[in-house]
């Protein structure tokens, strides 16, 4: 057997290793929240109706409040007798319509006793519509107008009791018009996961400091602490640790004292004489697994450090986001009460042949408008440039070497 199966065989496999983290990980806990923060943030109780929705009956336009039964075929004349705009307590002697009987009505307004329909204004006679205008003594419909027309009746849209959003899910903006509509002024949700960040190599600098011979700037922080965040939690940024043990051990330290529910590190998971987060994990807590059959992101870690979870992301850049999109973001979803769900799968079509070297292999590339997919540049692990120019990424299955250009396969849309 190929020395590179054999090393295979003793890797987990991509699910594997997803399901042994999310097996790990517990959601936090619950709170509730004023409805201006509950934006983007994850319901954790379904919300029910305590009433009906409209609470009452009333006009889907602006026009005229009728009783059908006064309507006619060729032409009929009904007497003006009140104005009723939107906001009209009708608890306050709003006129009960009686036959002959008309009331001018804005949208959203409460229908009037007796009337059974509404005709928009531009159906009738009357053509004074400027700001201001004062209603009509009399107004003319040319049409038979039918029961119901032009009303929203009570309850149309939500009935008493029912269930209008299920938890768990992420509060768009629409979720929230509808809880203001329906007067809820707070609401049940997850707390916001707290995420510990580090990186580790005398190699990084940070953004703005000035590079020496063999320095780099560190981009794996503020990409990680994006991701993070676009992922819905809170980030915890511990800066860089020098390639040595103790400094490795404080950041560790500051990640296991800062109410962190999960650590998440880049670099440092490798086997270079000087990485030493493995080790430092395994001082005060335990590594369930490292290494992963995957490309890029074989050196993944997972394990716990003094009781909380840790992910440890390669240090390379877009093995770095890639690993973060396959596991932690998943992990994050879990934490906030979500059930993880993997990214959107479409079927492409490849425009060129594609190698890989059996492990599953997650390549940029750019999907086109017709399904065709091409590699963005060449997939060095630390091409971050092809990560950005790429809107999708290729995945070749564990065992398979190669596709030819025309075949079909699976790519999960960046």
């Amino acid at each position: 057997m190929p020395p590179s199966l054999t090393g295979a065989m003793n890797l987990l496999s991509v699910q594997q290793a997803r399901e042994r983290i999310l097996h790990s990980i517990q959601s936090v806990g619950q709170t509730i929240i004023p409805l201006d923060q509950a934006a983007r943030r994850v319901l954790a109780r379904d919300i029910h109706t305590a009433d009906d929705f409209p609470l009452f009956d009333n006009s889907a336009m602006d026009g005229f409040a009728i009783r059908s039964s006064d309507s006619s075929t060729s032409s009929v004349t009904l007497h003006v007798v009140s104005d009723i705009p939107a906001g009209t307590d009708l608890t306050r002697g709003v006129h009960q319509l009686a036959p002959g009987e008309a009331a001018r009505i804005m949208t959203g307004a409460p229908l009037p006793g007796g009337a059974d329909a509404v005709v928009p204004v531009e159906e009738t006679d009357f053509n004074s519509r400027d700001p201001g205008s004062p209603a009509p003594a009399h107004v003319t419909i040319s049409r038979l107008v039918k029961p119901g027309e032009n009303i929203r009746r009570r309850g149309s849209d939500i009935q008493l009791g029912q269930t209008i959003l299920t938890a768990p899910a992420r509060l768009r903006p629409q979720d929230i018009g509808l809880l203001a509509m329906l007067g809820q002024e707070t609401v049940p949700v997850y707390e916001l996961p707290r995420v510990a960040l580090l990186s580790s190599g005398d190699e990084l600098l940070p953004v703005g400091e000035q590079l020496t011979g063999g320095r780099i700037h560190d981009s794996n922080s503020p990409m990680l602490a994006a991701q993070i965040e676009e992922a819905g939690a809170q980030v915890i940024r511990l800066g860089v640790a020098p390639d040595e043990r103790t400094a490795v051990e404080s950041l560790l330290e500051r990640a296991a004292t800062s109410d962190a529910d999960l650590i998440i590190s880049s670099a440092g998971v490798s086997v270079g004489a000087f990485d030493f987060i493995k080790e430092v994990v395994e001082m005060k807590g335990k590594l369930d697994f490292w290494r992963v059959n995957m490309r890029p992101g074989k050196p993944l870690a997972f394990g716990e450090y003094r009781g909380i979870p840790f992910i440890g992301l390669p240090g390379n850049p877009v093995s770095a986001f890639v690993t973060f999109e396959v596991f932690a973001r998943s992990a994050i979803e879990k934490l906030s009460g979500l059930e993880p769900r993997p990214g959107r799968r479409i079927t492409v079509r490849l425009a060129e042949a594609v190698e890989s070297d059996g492990r599953e292999s997650y390549l940029r590339a750019i999907v086109g408008e017709d399904g065709s997919a091409k590699l963005t540049g060449h997939q060095g692990s630390g091409n971050l440039l092809s990560l950005v120019d790429a809107n999708a990424l290729l995945i070749i299955p564990a065992g398979v070497k190669s596709r030819p250009a025309g075949q079909e396969v699976e790519a999960w849309l960046v």
